[in-house]
């Protein structure tokens, strides 16, 4: 058989039906391919603390260079422990924490090891899209409840509606990503009551969790009465501490959810980033201050950020937290912000990314919606709204 008698589908596996690649890697590739200005993909131009770095540098001339444990280092997973404790109040013991490679890899390993092919999975819609991969990998069947503009509140009604008998889990994410809502105290009480009378089980993805501005304050659900026990808290270093690359993330709740993460997690990398554990376990200890600093300094990007894309008469969603801000293109002419997105680095020599990723296919809720960054530097967000204050950004 010669190759162009077989398609793709005869190939691959159906389960990367739709998922082989992201929009983010995608727009960043477009951005480089172009020269264009990365206001698309959620990382930062600068490393984190200093110090931080120095201590990595030390673990690698001190020989930790090797695999460490599966389950985390243990001066990591200690600190963890303490982070819990002195932010939100959870005891945690060390069985109740596992090390994974970043966040991404702590939903992998939740949804692989909870869900059974054929469970149903609540996402809150729009939502990352790995969440869409895993649910996929995993043989589980998504059931989205819509976060609606303008102000992206989840509803308990709607999620009450979206529960079968076959729902085992939900999969939130606060601050989210990519609208930037910080869920409240009375949202997630719905959430829980939810929860709690169906008896599911909860993944919640809060990497964004020192990044709350204003008035606002993240409150793990966790926390909340009934929702330890089943409950799997995902966070990392990558977003608190400008530490994307490192890719050193962890989930903590419920020991025998946690093992069943740690089991589906010694398939996929088994461990990872031996001497910025250590690193890690001294930021989340002593390194406090830097995320004080981000939150304050993203919020002022934020706003100039914001202020600048109103200015071109777009219409925008100033977010609660995150690293992202969402505006409605329709306003300039255009209905379909992937065609926008696709258009733009040529137009205006910047990307954003399409808010149709974040939603299911055929969906209408995102169509004209665009996500910008402003985890930038400032005068790479200046030079951003310059070229599309110079670009043809009307239809």
């Amino acid at each position: 058989m010669n190759a162009s008698s077989s398609g793709p589908s005869s190939r691959t596996a159906r389960r990367l039906d739709g998922v082989g690649s992201t929009i983010f890697a995608e727009m960043s590739a477009l951005a480089v391919r172009t020269g264009s200005v990365n206001l698309g993909q959620g990382f930062p131009d600068v490393s984190g603390p200093d110090a931080v770095l120095e201590v990595a540098y030390d673990a690698m001339r001190a020989g930790r260079n090797q695999y460490p444990p599966g389950h985390g280092s243990p001066d990591l997973v200690e600190a963890v422990v303490r982070h819990q404790r002195r932010h939100y109040g959870i005891e945690l013991t060390p069985d109740q924490v596992v090390v994974t490679t970043g966040a991404t890899e702590a939903v992998a390993a939740a949804v692989l090891g909870l869900v059974d092919p054929g469970d149903e999975v609540l996402v809150c819609e729009p939502y990352y899209d790995s969440y869409r991969a895993m649910v996929q990998f995993a043989g589980g069947v998504r059931r989205p409840v819509t976060l609606r503009a303008p102000d992206y509140r989840l509803d308990a009604a709607e999620l009450e509606a979206a529960v079968t008998p076959r729902t085992k889990l939900l999969l939130l994410n606060t601050p989210h990503n990519p609208t930037g809502h910080v869920m409240s105290a009375a949202e997630l009480e719905g959430v829980a009551d939810v929860a709690r009378r169906h008896d599911l089980l909860v993944v919640t993805d809060e990497v964004y969790e020192h990044l709350v501005f204003d008035d606002h304050r993240h409150v793990p659900i966790a926390t909340l009465p009934g929702m330890f026990e089943r409950t799997v808290s995902i966070s990392s270093s990558g977003k608190t501490f400008s530490l994307t690359g490192w890719k050193i993330g962890w989930a903590s709740g419920p020991a025998e959810l946690v093992a069943a993460v740690e089991g589906a997690k010694n398939w996929l990398s088994y461990s990872s980033g031996a001497p910025f554990q250590p690193a890690v376990a001294h930021a989340l200890d002593h390194e406090e201050g830097f995320h004080r600093a981000l939150r304050d300094d993203l919020a002022a990007k934020r706003d100039h950020l914001c202020a600048g894309l109103a200015d071109l008469g777009l219409d925008v969603h100033v977010p609660q937290g995150t690293y992202f801000t969402t505006t409605d293109v329709s306003s300039l002419g255009w209905e379909d912000g992937t065609a926008f997105c696709l258009a733009l680095p040529e137009r205006a020599g910047v990307v954003a990314i399409p808010s149709q990723a974040f939603y299911e296919a055929g969906s209408d809720e995102g169509r004209h919606l665009v996500r910008w960054a402003f985890c930038k530097e400032r005068d790479v967000i200046d030079e951003g709204l310059r070229r599309l204050r110079a670009g043809r950004l009307p239809a």
